[in-house]
């Protein structure tokens, strides 16, 4: 099961179970759901956003309480429809799926991100984070209280090392990666309240396993050391428009935009596979799997178990 703000996460992990992609759980009537459930969305926040898209600079609806809810009601009306019988109720899990899935949790970035575009200072956008780890704590346990055990829960990335933020805010001082600093401290220590939480987590209900992933870590690495991992150009959007990054909110990857009179789609890079920043805000293809490629082995989890390993409780 998963819930996040974007769901390249979910899709990959699927992939390395050998399983189908995740179905969403608003998909059309006739998907599979037999290995779990996608609630993810892009653009979602922990808290309730503000503003919503279609608003310019707008968050999803379905920040995490719509995705909790979501899975409450996928919880239910799937078993009902197992329990009628016919042709819909082979696409829906058993009641034992519940307790024994894999729940996985990578969300939060939107939320800092709201924050700085909001006309707070970084102390202030810093200052909300307790309440925002606070709050993604409340949905773990709610999903501990239906059966859920075990937990998957990612930590923030680098958000200060994106084109977004770096055109956004172009006189933050920069680190030696050319990464926004205030921005990226303000990403660990989101980080450093999140570990906090799920040592809690653990403390809380010890029949479960909860296993704290920094993704961080090996994103950073992607900007800070980029050719010894074979990528290029970290900093600059591979699909985009405009400025020192090739970012440009008034000009997104796939829009159609008028230059020197001339209309043209703003398209990808050459070559996507060495490019590190996708469309300013996402990773590309090559960098996602980068990451989950190492993240998957434990190197960089707490406690160090293998992603094939998470639905054990941790000892």
């Amino acid at each position: 099961m998963g819930f996040a703000s974007i769901n390249v996460s979910v899709i990959t992990l699927a992939k390395s179970f050998n399983l189908p992609y995740l179905s969403a759980y608003l998909n059309s009537l006739g998907a599979s759901y037999t290995n779990g459930a996608n609630f993810a969305s892009a653009g979602a926040t922990i808290r309730f956003p503000s503003p919503i898209i279609p608003a310019s600079g707008g968050y999803s609806p379905f920040y995490l309480d719509v995705q909790y809810q979501q899975f409450m009601q996928f919880k239910d009306r799937s078993q009902i429809i197992r329990k009628q019988g016919g042709k819909f109720a082979k696409l829906m899990p058993k009641e034992d799926y519940f307790r024994k899935a894999l729940y996985t949790f990578d969300i939060g970035h939107n939320d800092l991100g709201a924050g700085f575009f909001s006309n707070m200072s970084i102390e202030e956008v810093k200052a909300t984070v307790p309440d925002i780890v606070n709050r993604f704590s409340i949905y773990v346990k709610n999903i501990y209280e239906v059966g859920g055990r075990s937990f998957w829960i990612h930590s923030t990335g680098p958000i200060g090392c994106l084109a977004y933020i770096l055109t956004g805010f172009p006189s933050a001082e920069k680190d030696s990666a050319g990464c926004a600093k205030q921005h990226n401290e303000v990403a660990r220590y989101f980080n450093y309240k999140l570990k906090e939480a799920v040592f809690q987590l653990r403390k809380d209900f010890p029949s479960a396993a909860f296993t704290y992933v920094d993704v961080y870590s090996v994103k950073y690495s992607l900007f800070s050391e980029p050719k010894k991992y074979g990528f290029e150009l970290p900093l600059i959007t591979c699909c985009g428009y405009g400025g020192k990054y090739n970012y440009s909110d008034a000009a997104g990857c796939g829009e159609t935009i008028t230059v020197n009179n001339t209309k043209m789609v703003v398209g990808s890079c050459d070559n996507p596979s060495v490019r590190v920043d996708w469309d300013g805000a996402h990773y590309t293809e090559a960098a996602n799997k980068f990451v989950f490629d190492r993240i998957s082995t434990g190197a960089f989890s707490d406690p160090p178990i293998p992603l094939n390993m998470a639905c054990h409780r941790n000892v």
